[in-house]
């Protein structure tokens, strides 16, 4: 895991199991232990029109990561489901805004249990919504594509988003982690990074590389420059 005092503070990069090879996935997770937390996309084929892990294979995850897990849920009813997720280990839970009833009661829940809380938006949803939640989460998720599938090509329209949600964080005083997921890469990472985002979700980026801890290291180094340029 990163050592958050030396060049980078404050930057957190989550590599995406998405893009890993789910054979070996031990053997993976090994490879990447420069990061930060490992990213755990949760998709049920309902909220969106993909299948990928439940509790049993996260569990597994957990057992056998380096770094902390992120588990990012695109689920529907998360009010009945996140709680377990979060029982389980999990260092964060990510619920959809457009899919939790009570989004105030399930992060105070999470919470509650231990795990870092976080909402979720759609790239078409608006942030306006979050901004009363700041103070009730530890994380926000701004998609930079839509969710479902990896591999996607980032959506810079998404960045006027962030912006605001940024500002908004600031003027508050917030400590919130600003977050965003999808086609972040050495090309991308730059303007996610100068409209306020702090955590970086990347897949193929990191395990497509030959050597993916230095990959983290050049996108870690690349987010902190423009960060600061912010």
């Amino acid at each position: 895991m990163h050592d958050d005092n030396g060049p980078g503070a404050g930057i957190r990069i989550n590599p995406s199991i998405l893009a890993a090879d789910f054979v070996n996935m031990q053997a993976e997770l090994a490879r990447i232990s420069g990061a930060d937390f490992v990213h755990v996309d949760v998709m049920d084929n309902h909220f969106v029109p993909n299948l990928t892990f439940g509790p049993q294979m996260v569990e597994r995850i957990q057992a056998t990561s380096p770094v902390p897990l992120d588990v990012h849920l695109m689920i529907s009813a998360p009010d009945r489901w996140a709680p377990g997720y979060a029982e389980l280990g999990a260092a964060s839970v990510t619920f959809h805004l457009e899919a939790a009833a009570e989004p105030v009661a399930l992060a105070r829940r999470l919470r509650a249990i231990g795990a870092r809380a976080g909402v979720a938006v759609k790239p078409g949803t608006p942030v306006e919504p979050l901004f009363d939640l700041l103070n009730e989460v530890d994380q926000l998720l701004v998609m930079t594509v839509e969710p479902g599938f990896g591999g996607q090509s980032f959506m810079p329209e998404t960045m006027p988003k962030l912006r605001r949600l940024a500002d908004e964080a600031r003027r508050r005083g917030s400590q919130v982690w600003l977050q965003v997921d999808g086609g972040i890469g050495e090309s991308t990472i730059a303007q996610a990074a100068e409209a306020g985002a702090d955590t970086f979700v990347a897949g193929s980026a990191v395990f497509g590389a030959e050597d993916p801890d230095a990959a983290i290291a050049g996108l870690r180094a690349s987010a902190a420059r423009h960060r600061h340029a912010r």
